[in-house]
């Protein structure tokens, strides 16, 4: 049996099974789940449950054999993007603010695990390796952020190719490619098995599967400087630097240039 859900309107969602044949569909039941536009909407078929985000800064979850509510959790600001591990029920919900809290889904209820910090932007979309245990996250601040989540190193390192809001992202498992798209028309093949610089968070994630106090990680900022601190050339603004060194400057860290390796970019 193959089921479908939809979000048609601002707050309802509707469960549908459909017939082999994909002929017709029969609707199962609807779930009140919030009370703003639904920007998530994730359904495993493995837990028989639901998983929705929406404006209204909550997150949800019900049973689809039972259609009860088991549980949700109210963010700091609207939900943007979900992703969800079905094996070990982990929930990852991004938000305007440009945190993204994580958390472990149980019958009885969700448990907060922590929250990362690292974009100045929203959360536009979320993309989930289940066999790396890395999350990627694309934000209106014109990054993405890989986390490794199952590491246990609590680390990450931020990619850099687009020049506007990146808006999608999907990661393809048996390429190890990354793919993200952005309000500037473009689309980033990245070869994730590249080795790349990584940071350190704050405090660093233990595991995945260990359940901890909540705590805030995140990335460190950005210094500000008037030579690049990877190299030491100038910045372009830097005319007296240019001029006693003789070369041209950069505009941009080499440290991130470093971190952006991809594969091929598309002009859409």
């Amino acid at each position: 049996m193959c089921v479908c859900v939809i979000s048609h309107n601002y707050f309802v969602l509707q469960e549908f099974t459909v017939a082999a044949d994909y002929n017709s569909i029969t609707q199962v039941r609807e779930y009140l789940s919030h009370q703003s536009r639904v920007t998530g909407l994730i359904h495993c078929p493995s837990s028989k449950w639901i998983l929705s985000a929406a404006r209204d800064k909550f997150f949800v979850y019900h049973c689809t054999s039972s259609g009860r509510r088991l549980g949700g959790h109210q963010c700091s600001a609207w939900c943007t993007a979900l992703q969800y591990d079905a094996k070990s029920t982990h929930v990852f919900v991004g938000d305007y603010g440009g945190q993204i809290t994580m958390l472990k889904l149980e019958e009885t209820g969700p448990q907060v695990i922590t929250v990362l910090k690292g974009h100045n932007g929203s959360i536009r979309s979320l993309a989930w390796d289940a066999e790396r245990q890395l999350l990627f996250s694309g934000s209106f601040d014109q990054s993405v952020i890989v986390w490794d989540i199952g590491g246990g190193k609590g680390t990450a390192f931020e990619l850099q190719g687009h020049t506007s809001k990146v808006i999608s992202l999907v990661y393809c498992k048996t390429s190890h490619q990354l793919i993200s798209g952005g309000e500037d028309a473009i689309v980033v093949f990245w070869d994730m098995k590249a080795n790349r610089q990584e940071i350190e968070f704050i405090k660093a994630i233990i595991s995945l599967f260990l359940h901890e106090d909540p705590g805030m990680f995140q990335t460190p900022e950005w210094l500000q400087s008037d030579t690049c601190q990877y190299c030491e050339r100038p910045f372009f603004w830097n005319i007296k630097a240019m001029m006693d060194q003789k070369q041209i400057g950069l505009r941009q860290h080499h440290c991130r240039s470093v971190n952006s390796t991809f594969m091929v970019i598309f002009h859409c």
